[in-house]
């Protein structure tokens, strides 16, 4: 283990780096002060820090407020499918795109001072990040494509990512991965602050916006409101894989992030339990898009054929001539020859089967076998 995964694991602030005191204070009023000893000095980290992002953030207000304001945000494109089902592969094969742009590591870790601080902050950031991220060995730099996600669980603390941090309140904090039964003021709220950061990556890029997190899988009807002509590309894997990868990804990021005691005997319940609501809303959800706006990949068919693939949904999508960045497209694949993916272990014949049943209709849906056991 690299000395830097050794000290993130140990004292790092995790994805609240980037948070203001103010809200940080407020985080831990809401979840009653309640840290594990072993993480006081996570939280002495992200208090020292959030100080400083506080000055930071006002200043950016001051500085670049009306002019934020005013940006118009071109439709984006959104990378849609849960955790761990090649949302970050394909992101990053659309992001060598260099007619669009993308949130950064540091873009989404610090939404609030990027424009002022990244240029200063990032090189030493870079210092302090593994080479590659510690759940699946993808080569990881603050320059890299990131989840948006990040960034919205700090402007907002209206994610599903806030668990990672305070599992205790999981089943609070799990309603704004739908934003179902939750209340309109704080819907518009979230809203807003999608718009806003959103105007502030195009204010700094000045190029459309290729977004990717998972949660918004099931969040289409909410993102169409904000972005109507949004162009989406869903991604979906087998879910015995995606299981397994999604557990391995669980448990790193609690190393990483978690202020309180890890759920670890109820996470595959959990699990289940997300990959369940996601699609759930997903399948409801999908049809709300337009004709032209939607494209669907079989993570097996990307991997097997990453520019066949890309190729067809740029036509589907209407996106710019592919022909233009094929050359690009060819070197980076031809760069990741040599990766390999995480092996596991066969889940017991239980498990898959209980899998089958809480995610049958993906299953069905996209022709996986179920197993055998199970099968009609």
């Amino acid at each position: 283990m690299a000395w830097q995964e050794t000290f993130l694991r140990c004292c790092g602030p995790g994805m609240l780096g980037g948070i203001t005191l103010g809200d940080w204070l407020r985080l831990l009023v809401a979840n009653r002060f309640s840290i594990t000893p072993s993480s006081l000095l996570r939280a002495a980290a992200i208090t020292a820090q959030g100080a400083q992002n506080s000055f930071y953030a006002q200043l950016e207000r001051w500085r670049y407020g009306a002019a934020v304001r005013a940006v118009d945000v071109p439709p984006p494109v959104f990378v849609l499918g849960h955790w761990r089902s090649g949302t970050t592969h394909l992101h990053n094969l659309l992001t060598v795109d260099q007619r669009f742009a993308f949130p950064n590591n540091y873009q989404t870790l610090f939404p609030h001072t990027f424009l002022t601080m990244e240029n200063l902050q990032s090189p030493f950031m870079q210092w302090f990040l593994p080479e590659r991220r510690p759940m699946d060995n993808i080569q990881w730099t603050m320059q890299s494509p990131q989840e948006e996600e990040f960034a919205l669980s700090i402007l907002t603390a209206k994610s599903p990512y806030m668990s990672w941090n305070f599992p205790n309140r999981r089943d609070h904090y799990d309603r704004y991965l739908t934003f179902r039964g939750v209340d309109r003021s704080e819907i518009e709220e979230w809203q807003a602050a999608l718009l806003h950061y959103a105007r502030r990556l195009t204010y700094k890029l000045k190029r459309p916006l290729i977004l990717k997190s998972p949660p918004h899988t099931c969040r289409i009807k909410l993102l169409l409101e904000v972005f109507p002509e949004a162009k989406f590309i869903h991604i979906h894997r087998n879910p015995l894989d995606v299981f397994q990868s999604t557990r391995k990804m669980l448990k790193t990021n609690f190393d990483f992030h978690c202020l309180q005691k890890p759920p670890l005997k109820e996470l595959d319940d959990w699990i289940l339990r997300q990959h369940r609501t996601m699609y759930e809303v997903f399948f409801e959800e999908r049809n709300l898009v337009p004709a032209g706006q939607f494209h669907e990949v079989a993570y097996e068919a990307l991997e097997r054929d990453p520019l066949g693939e890309l190729e067809q949904a740029y036509q589907a999508l209407s996106l710019p001539d592919f022909a233009e960045v094929k050359p690009m497209l060819e070197s980076y694949v031809a760069s990741l020859k040599g990766y390999e993916k995480n092996r596991f272990t066969t889940l017991s014949t239980e498990l898959q089967i209980r899998i089958a049943d809480q995610c049958r209709v993906c299953f069905e849906t996209w022709n996986y076998p179920l197993p055998v056991s199970h099968s009609p």
